[in-house]
């Protein structure tokens, strides 16, 4: 028991020790910063003093190295008129505004009007176009055949035969085509012999008209 009592007695000493031991490292900074002369910049003032000159010179770099904004139109009228030199205009209405600038576009219109025609003589272009070229209408063509069929209302089919003697061989050949014609009062009767003529689209298939019939069917 005696002996536990003396080591207990002998750590209670330490301790207090102990504790004198940290709190003097942390008193000494503030003696030496009090001895310390006042002109001499502290660390850490000294340090954010020479990051400034860096942060500078990025900042500079930086704006290099970025594209200039491109002033919008007004911005730029308005610096023209600030950086203009002479007596100021007299104050004017907005129809004199609007009476100026519709004058500034029939001078500038006219002007374009000039170059255009300058331009075209020193080209050697004539002033008038070129005249149509003159085309003669060839006429509808007109055929005469047999009716095949008469059977749809207002619509006659009609074989048109062809007979014609070969240039090289001089042989007669015959040729035959069926066309669809428009027939207004069904005149035409299957086996007679018409005339069709040459007319606008009708239909899907009828092309030609009924002009006259020449010879009814016996």
């Amino acid at each position: 028991m005696l002996m536990a009592d003396e080591e207990r007695n002998e750590q209670e000493q330490k301790q207090p020790e102990a504790a004198e031991a940290t709190e003097q490292p942390q008193e000494a900074p503030a003696e030496e910063a009090a001895d310390a002369p006042a002109d001499e910049p502290q660390p850490d003032e000294a340090a954010a003093e020479e990051a400034a000159p860096e942060e500078s010179a990025a900042e500079e770099e930086g704006g290099e190295d970025a594209p200039a904004e491109e002033p919008t139109p007004k911005q730029r009228r308005k610096l023209e008129r600030s950086q203009a030199s002479g007596p100021a205009l007299p104050p004017r209405s907005p129809e004199e505004r609007a009476g100026e600038r519709a004058e500034r576009r029939r001078s500038a219109a006219a002007s374009r009007r000039r170059n255009r025609a300058h331009r075209r003589e020193k080209r050697g272009e004539p002033k008038a176009g070129t005249p149509p070229a003159e085309s003669e209408s060839a006429g509808r063509k007109v055929r005469q055949g047999t009716v095949v069929s008469a059977k749809a209302a207002k619509t006659i089919s009609v074989r048109l035969e062809i007979t014609r003697r070969h240039r090289t061989y001089e042989k007669v050949v015959r040729k035959s085509s069926t066309v669809h014609a428009h027939d207004e009062r069904d005149e035409a009767g299957e086996g007679d012999v018409v005339r069709v003529v040459e007319t606008r689209p009708l239909s899907r298939s009828k092309r030609w008209r009924l002009l006259e019939v020449v010879e009814k069917a016996r």
